[in-house]
């Protein structure tokens, strides 16, 4: 038998979170939209989002707020922190992987995205999308890979405007990124990868509307997907072969395989088992592994890997976007408003 969630531990771990960050999370400080995505969806998850006040909310949302840099071309989005100068321009310039937590964040504040500049964000989303139909995380200049292509997904997704990705040149980068083994890496010819194979499929999904899969991903493509996901498990799953369990993995494969409708071939009793035994039952929090120290984000992915496989206590989440169901049906009521305007 598993053992417990610790359910009221976690909450606190993450409302601590809300309220100062440990010294330990100093090299965090500069992607703060993150930690906040982790500690309100976590809270939401855990169905206790309530638990901070409307007041608290409101300020959350102003401070996400404050971080859009609207009107500004090509450097539209929302950045990594307040801390950079609003007087000096030069420095003011979205993050894809910023965009994505800020705007999920929003939805899951319950924000109707009435003061999201999207025409000048889906600008910004455009001018970061490379040649070869990868993305970059600025458009000022930075590393190119699977993960800033799920989050122009992602964004174009939630702002049902999808005029800023070249779609086709999206899907050749991410079929060219499928390796000899079946799964999917951060690039052509590189190692597949659990991450990279989630941020793949899951791009695929959100486009949906606009191509069909099984042209993309065919029944071959899709049998030697299937196989290499239930490949990483070995009691929870890793990321690529010879690598031990992660909790992490647990939702990025696990989620993978919820997408392609294969997770119930897996053992989820053994997946529950290890995602469990990695809490930290003093402070809250989960780890990579047994016996290492908790962080927000194993804490957060070791959560939406136990909402995946139906973990009493959580909310349902919706693989994707990676929010819960329930930000998610929210966002569906604000798609339709606009659609009716």
């Amino acid at each position: 038998m598993p053992p417990q969630l610790a359910r009221e531990k976690h909450v606190k771990y993450f409302q601590r979170l809300l309220q100062i960050m440990p010294s330990s999370l100093a090299e965090f400080d500069s992607t703060r939209p993150m930690i906040a995505y982790f500690a309100l969806s976590g809270l939401d998850l855990l169905n206790s989002l309530d638990e901070i006040g409307e007041q608290a909310k409101t300020e959350a949302i102003d401070w996400i707020y404050g971080l859009q840099v609207e009107g500004a071309g090509p450097r539209s989005g929302f950045q990594a922190s307040t801390t950079i100068p609003k007087d000096v321009p030069e420095y003011q310039c979205g993050h894809l992987a910023m965009t994505y937590t800020s705007l999920v964040t929003l939805l899951i504040l319950g924000d109707d995205l009435s003061r999201v500049d999207k025409k000048s964000i889906i600008g910004g989303v455009r001018a970061c999308q490379n040649p070869d139909g990868s993305f970059m995380a600025m458009v000022t200049g930075c590393e190119s890979d699977m993960r800033f292509l799920y989050c122009a997904s992602c964004v174009s997704a939630i702002l049902d405007d999808w005029s800023g990705v070249d779609i086709p040149r999206a899907i050749d980068y991410i079929l060219r990124s499928v390796s000899y083994d079946g799964g999917i890496g951060q690039g052509p010819g590189l190692e597949s990868h659990g991450g990279s194979t989630f941020c793949a499929v899951a791009s695929l999904f959100l486009m949906r509307e606009h191509i069909n899969i099984l042209d993309v991903l065919t029944w071959d493509r899709l049998a030697r997907l299937k196989r290499w996901c239930l490949m990483r498990q070995d009691g929870g799953f890793n990321g690529r072969p010879g690598k031990p369990s992660d909790t992490c993995y647990s939702f990025w494969v696990g989620a993978t395989l919820e997408l392609l409708e294969f997770l119930n071939f897996s053992d989820a009793e053994q997946n529950k088992i290890f995602i469990l035994n990695t809490q930290d039952r003093f402070i809250g929090g989960l780890a990579k592994f047994d016996n290492t120290r908790p962080d927000p984000l194993h804490t957060y992915l070791g959560l939406s890997g136990l909402s995946l496989l139906g973990q009493p206590g959580l909310c349902s989440i919706n693989p994707e976007l990676n929010i819960s169901q329930r930000a998610y049906e929210h966002l569906q009521q604000i798609h339709k408003k606009w659609r009716n305007e």
